[in-house]
């Protein structure tokens, strides 16, 4: 069913009124709002986005009741009759993290497509001062706490990632498989994503540790090395 459709019948379950079945242009203003929060986001929302809309708890509560919307997590419901997205899950995650959230690592490697692995957890970075925060991570979620300026972060499909530079680089620091990251490094080069001539220090020293490098006209390369250091961890 196309998000139109779903829109009217989103509109039609919520236009009965005491006053005789007519939707006012309060509630059909209501309507909109949260709908298309919600359309941005996979079908979902928070409570928070819903009270900025103008839905009370009870309303909510109503809702739940009917069975139009879903709690999938506290605070944050889903359409229940929205298309199933991509991400959805990825999007259940960034709402809880009142959207300052921004996946990284292998996570992010994985939204970039720089990684055919599927990450076992979800890996989130947070603002620094959110570490001083007593939170209930969600089953599955691993959390760095660092500055990620808006240089840093770009959008795939509904939710945030970390650049393909800063991934990298978060992946080097944090000792992910060097596989992995020499992998994903040599993807990104050849997608233009990334220079092989400007390749980040920190990228660099970490695969050296794994790998020789080869340099030619076309950039560096990493190649298999012949000492111990070579085995993945």
């Amino acid at each position: 069913m196309q998000c139109w459709g779903l829109l009217r019948l989103w509109r039609r379950s919520s236009s009965r009124s005491a006053a005789g079945g007519v939707l006012s242009r309060i509630a059909r203003i209501r309507v909109y709002l949260l709908y298309n929060t919600a359309a941005s986001q996979e079908g979902h929302f928070t409570t928070a986005q819903a009270a900025a809309a103008g839905y009370s708890p009870q309303l909510l509560a109503k809702y739940l009741k009917s069975r139009r919307i879903l709690r999938v997590l506290r605070g944050i419901y889903r359409l229940v009759h929205f298309p199933a997205g991509e991400h959805e899950d990825l999007v259940v995650i960034w709402l809880w993290t009142q959207c300052h959230g921004v996946f990284s690592h292998e996570t992010a490697l994985m939204l970039h497509e720089l990684s055919d692995a599927l990450p076992a957890r979800a890996h989130v970075t947070l603002p620094t001062e959110w570490s001083a925060r007593r939170l209930r991570v969600p089953e599955g979620v691993t959390l760095y706490f660092s500055p990620t300026p808006e240089s840093e972060r770009t959008w795939v499909g509904a939710v945030p990632a970390t650049s393909v530079t800063r991934t990298l680089v978060d992946c080097a620091k944090a000792r992910v498989a060097p596989d992995l990251v020499r992998d994903a490094f040599e993807e990104a080069a050849s997608r233009g994503l990334v220079i092989r001539e400007s390749i980040r220090p920190e990228v660099l020293q970490y695969l050296k540790q794994f790998f020789s490098i080869a340099r030619s006209r076309s950039g560096i390369r990493f190649r298999p090395s012949s000492t111990p250091s070579s085995r993945s961890r």
